[in-house]
């Protein structure tokens, strides 16, 4: 049974109260509350089946909670019109492909879509938008080479470009990082950690999260299990209670940001 949503008291920005979702007869979140704080990066963490994509579906208004309630601005997410949401929020999943051959600025330009009527051709606005998402992004010496040509890692950043170019406030992530290479993990995330938006980003690995995140969200089985400032989260004792892995976390750096070292299984309970 859905919750008749209403308008919460304050608050900015993207926010979820108790969610809950069902899939197949399965609990898959289970009161989830998250509000990411504005202008920061935001680390979705947990192991497989936790409900980090089903949260960033939630979040984008993909998927509607069973109970609780997403809201954006204090406004119930439901009640958005969808091109008023898509002006707002941008998504970038895991994978992306199309069947069509389009160039790079192409695909960036169809990030203006929330921003056109229906058949109009593109303003200087939009063409604007198009090249400083394309220059933000590291592609505009590829602006017109064909999407087919393209690497794993610059496909990833077309696709943040492409958010880019809807000039949203948010922007949601999920495990962008996954098939890249160490070098091109690092460039995407040094690239989303800049940008002056809000950003949940799903990640697996928690050395990625550590160097990049200003906050993290930890769930398992579809709870919350910890949040907040990544160098107070990610602790021994966490990594060892929600992945079942023994680490040594360390502080080298002068802002405290921890590093992970894994020793193997951590032992079970009695």
């Amino acid at each position: 049974m859905t919750e008749t949503p209403t308008r919460t008291d304050g608050g900015t920005g993207l926010r979820a109260a108790h969610v809950s979702r069902t899939a197949g007869g399965t609990l898959v979140l289970d009161g989830v509350t998250i509000a990411p704080r504005p202008g920061t990066l935001t680390g979705l963490l947990g192991p497989n089946g936790s409900g980090k994509s089903t949260l960033l579906r939630v979040l984008a208004g993909v998927l509607a909670p069973d109970t609780g309630v997403v809201t954006l601005d204090g406004d119930p997410l439901g009640g958005v019109p969808r091109r008023a949401l898509a002006r707002r929020l941008a998504v970038v999943e895991q994978h992306a492909d199309t069947q069509v051959d389009l160039t790079v600025s192409d695909a960036v330009r169809l990030g203006r879509v929330p921003h056109r009527r229906a058949w109009s051709p593109s303003t200087a606005a939009d063409e604007e938008a198009v090249r400083s998402a394309l220059a933000r992004t590291g592609l505009t010496d590829r602006a017109h080479r064909s999407w087919r040509t393209l690497s794993g890692g610059e496909r990833q950043r077309v696709q943040i470009a492409r958010a880019l170019a809807q000039e949203p406030r948010e922007l949601l992530l999920d495990e962008p990082t996954n098939h890249l290479d160490i070098q091109h993990q690092l460039d995407l995330l040094s690239l989303v950690s800049g940008l002056p938006l809000t950003c949940v980003v799903a990640l697996h690995d928690l050395n990625l999260a550590a160097m990049y995140c200003d906050h993290v969200v930890v769930l398992r089985a579809g709870r919350v299990v910890a949040g907040g400032p990544v160098e107070e989260v990610l602790t021994e004792q966490l990594v060892a209670d929600v992945y079942g892995v023994r680490a040594s976390v360390t502080r080298p750096g002068p802002d405290g940001r921890p590093h992970i070292r894994f020793l193997g299984t951590a032992p079970t309970g009695d």
